[in-house]
């Protein structure tokens, strides 16, 4: 198999990257890019991380992966529960395990949705993972002990922070900037370590490794990195905290280049981001909308007594679970979904929407949406809504969001119960868009290429290609043809093998 470098880059945009490739900040990048091929990355149909990245590993949908948010939910009659996806909820095979029953060795670092590890030939390290559990989800186990006795090594800094990324979501204090963007400074090093070590001293076929700094310092601080948005006289702190996330761009772009060196002059190095990212100031707080709109009911408690109902409206303001499911006919499930769901009762006697008046009911709604204003300027905010059926296409689809919001700045919902329903943030925060990056560089690759928009699902079979291997019948993406050279396909045209396997076991 010929040797084949996947770094994954969480959330990069060329809208950032090209600044910074232009005015020295990632010299690597840029010397990368003029010798390779470059092009956008379209996203999944919503653009989030674990759809995005579990297509990237799978080459298939969400309708057909099983994977549309950081959490599935599932009701049992008037109660609801909900947990993390993981490794268990991919309903199709991963090109971890593809590789593996080719006798091929892989290493898959920091992805996530891959704990429990499943059990390749090679190494796992997953993401979405608390370090204090981590030792108990690598594969192999050993492999933790191996990562300990690393220099420096801190499994805080490498691994999940429930408590940190909880601040990813809801926003980080201004006086949290710098430590936020240097403790992703740490964690990306530690990521480099035991990549690193592993690519030295027992080397796979398929490395791959996830860096997710980009995202969550976007998230924070997209106003400070994007030269568009910063202001015409920039504050002496607007300042700081635009030269310390450059100090992160400029540290990443080093970790890359050691890398690309270590994987050695004969290998292919693929580098894919999940989304892009982009401006955004519109909150559309969608729960409270739909209660106003009579979809949704609070649930009453006031008889609680002072301290529990203060405890319960901390929880109902952040999540949807305290409900009257009875009186509720369609709520949002979570602010990265951007969905709402529609509540069918499929037995006479259930709460619900009747299912032979389930599609006049959705078209009502997404109507209503589609109307909902700028309470200033009077824009529409909506600027699509999209139905599961022909956005989620697949044996999966049932799991999917009824309807999905694109709002008009690609801006997350908001699933809290507060008034008003919209308002402007006084200051830009960055969000996910649609389209991320693609770029491929060493033997075989086409030199100084801009490609056209390649789709999300290409990128497994790139990567097989890339290995020497068959393409499944089933996948749904191809492999672009456009970024390898003639001779190469020529030489080794594509060819498409029997359909994947069932998803492999999980180690643990």
């Amino acid at each position: 198999m010929h040797p084949t470098l996947l770094i994954g880059l969480d959330g990069a945009t060329f809208t950032v990257l090209d600044p910074l490739m232009q005015t020295g900040v990632m010299p690597f990048l840029k010397e990368f890019v003029a010798n390779g091929v470059r092009a956008g990355l379209t996203s999944t149909a919503h653009p989030l991380t674990p759809p995005a990245w579990t297509t990237v590993m799978t080459g298939r949908t969400p309708g057909h992966h099983g994977v549309f948010d950081f959490i599935w939910a599932e009701e049992r009659g008037s109660e609801h529960y909900f947990t993390l996806y993981n490794f268990r909820d991919i309903r199709v095979e991963t090109i971890w395990s593809m590789v593996s029953r080719q006798q091929g060795k892989v290493c898959t670092l920091n992805f996530p949705m891959m704990s429990p590890p499943p059990e390749v030939n090679g190494y796992v390290v997953p993401g979405f993972t608390s370090w204090r559990h981590l030792r108990r989800h690598v594969h192999p186990r050993s492999l933790y002990d191996r990562m300990k006795a690393l220099p420096g090594f801190d499994a805080k800094e490498l691994a999940w922070d429930f408590d940190l990324e909880k601040k990813a979501e809801t926003g980080v204090a201004p006086e949290e900037y710098e430590a936020w963007v240097d403790f992703h400074m740490k964690r990306e090093e530690q990521w480099f370590q035991v990549t690193a070590d592993l690519m030295r001293n027992d080397p796979s076929h398929l490395t791959s490794v996830l860096f997710d700094g980009p995202d969550k310092l976007m998230h924070m601080g997209y106003r400070f990195v994007d030269p568009k948005c910063l202001p015409a006289k920039p504050s002496e702190f607007d300042q700081r905290i635009r030269e310390r996330c450059l100090a992160y761009f400029r540290g990443l772009d080093s970790v890359i280049r050691k890398l690309v060196e270590l994987a050695g002059v004969d290998a292919r190095v693929i580098m894919v981001s999940d989304h892009g990212f982009g401006p955004s100031k519109l909150v559309f707080r969608v729960n409270a909308w739909l209660e106003q709109n009579g979809y949704l009911v609070w649930r009453d408690l006031s008889g609680l007594d002072a301290k529990d109902r203060a405890a319960a409206e901390k929880v109902a303001e952040r999540h949807f679970v305290l409900l009257e499911w009875d009186k509720t006919t369609a709520y949002a499930r979570s602010a990265t979904s951007n969905g709402i769901y529609i509540r069918v009762a499929r037995e006479p006697g259930q709460s619900g929407v009747p299912a032979d008046q389930y599609l006049a009911f959705r078209q009502k709604l997404i109507d209503k949406l589609l109307a909902v204003e700028h309470p200033h300027t009077g824009e529409k905010i909506v600027k699509q809504v999209l139905v599961k059926e022909e956005s989620f296409p697949g044996p999966n689809n049932q799991h999917a969001a009824d309807l999905t919001l694109v709002m008009r700045d690609h801006s997350f919902i908001s699933v809290r119960n507060r008034s008003p329903v919209v308002i402007e943030r006084d200051h830009i925060e960055g969000t996910h868009y649609p389209e991320g990056i693609f770029l491929a560089g060493g033997p075989g690759i086409r030199r100084g290429l801009r490609a056209d928009p390649l789709p999300i699902v290409d990128v497994a079979p790139c990567v097989l290609y890339s290995l020497g291997l068959p393409i499944p019948s089933d996948l749904e993406g191809a492999v672009p043809e456009s970024v390898f050279e003639p001779s190469l396909l020529d030489e080794r045209p594509v060819v498409v093998g029997e359909p994947t396997h069932a998803p492999a076991g999980a180690a643990g």
